[in-house]
């Protein structure tokens, strides 16, 4: 029997802050990745599945290649990156738009080192262009030597281009049965979901050097006879002084962080929660390999 479908692994890579995960978010509609202006805020390789029509479409969100850190982590997030390029059919590059860096030139040259993987070069955030005229001749200037089978244009913030997108992978993707059952969003636990959340919370609400030296644990997971979940989350940080700045005057900050990510989790579960969010000073986590090991970290 012939096979008419298309199914396939993608890979969203590019250096940190380019919407790699608001771009998997806005593609299968649901928040399944940390989301923040700052660098590091994927830390592990996430699968999203959008099945549409006769196509499967396996997204992989990856961690931003790390320069500018070097601790244990680092190296686990950069290792990650490089193990998920081995197997997919399809690599989405993305860039800010009209702004082509170093860091985007070490990637294509990395990327462009293996012939046999289909690649979209996709230019994100031409929402923020003042001058939508300077785009054209940003496309036609980048470097010829990079021969990618489409560039695409968009926005996922504002979900535009999607379906132009889509489609151009759509067509680079094999002919292959369905892998995972057409209702399948990801291969993410609920636990693992609920903390991205909260670091979100975290990224978004504290300070700049504050997010690359903390990590959530979910200690505890407790479905109550009332329908009610009991969630006690663990912000792990390497110093006092971090625990500090994450509690902020008078508790405010902590507070805050537990209040608003408590509003998406429920979202996320369509249940009531109860969380409870704490903090725990763990010097040298970062580059202690058993803890990173406890914490999720591959």
């Amino acid at each position: 029997m012939d096979i008419i479908s298309r199914c396939g692994y993608i890979a969203i890579i590019g250096k940190p802050n380019v919407g790699k995960s608001t771009l998997i978010n806005a593609l299968v509609d649901m928040k399944l990745s940390a989301v923040s202006r700052k660098m590091q805020t994927t830390r592990h390789r996430i699968n999203a599945v959008l099945s549409l029509n006769n196509t499967q479409f396996i997204f992989v969100d990856t961690p931003g290649f790390q320069n500018k850190h070097h601790s244990l982590l680092n190296k686990i997030m950069n290792k990650t990156v490089f193990n998920v390029l081995s197997d997919v059919d399809v690599i989405l590059h993305v860039v800010n738009a009209c702004q082509w860096t170093q860091d985007d030139e070490k990637i294509s040259n990395f990327i462009f080192q293996n012939n046999d993987i289909q690649k979209i070069l996709v230019i994100n955030k031409i929402d923020k262009l003042k001058n939508i005229n300077i785009l054209l001749p940003y496309i036609k200037n980048i470097n010829p030597k990079y021969n990618y089978n489409s560039i695409i244009p968009i926005s996922a913030n504002k979900k535009y281009q999607l379906n132009t997108l889509l489609d151009n992978v759509s067509q680079l993707l094999p002919l292959r049965n369905f892998i995972f059952d057409e209702s399948f969003i990801t291969d993410k636990s609920e636990r693992f979901l609920t903390s991205e959340i909260i670091k979100e919370k975290i990224f978004r609400l504290v300070g700049d050097e504050l997010p690359y030296k903390c990590t959530v644990f979910i200690e505890k997971w407790q479905e109550v006879k009332n329908g009610i979940i009991n969630i006690f989350a663990c912000i792990i940080v390497e110093r006092n002084s971090h625990k500090i700045i994450l509690l902020g005057s008078k508790g405010q900050h902590i507070k805050k962080i537990a209040s608003e990510a408590r509003k998406d989790i429920e979202i996320l579960l369509n249940k009531k929660i109860y969380l409870e969010v704490y903090i725990k000073v763990c010097k040298g986590w970062l580059d202690n390999k058993k803890l990173l090991h406890e914490f999720g970290y591959e």
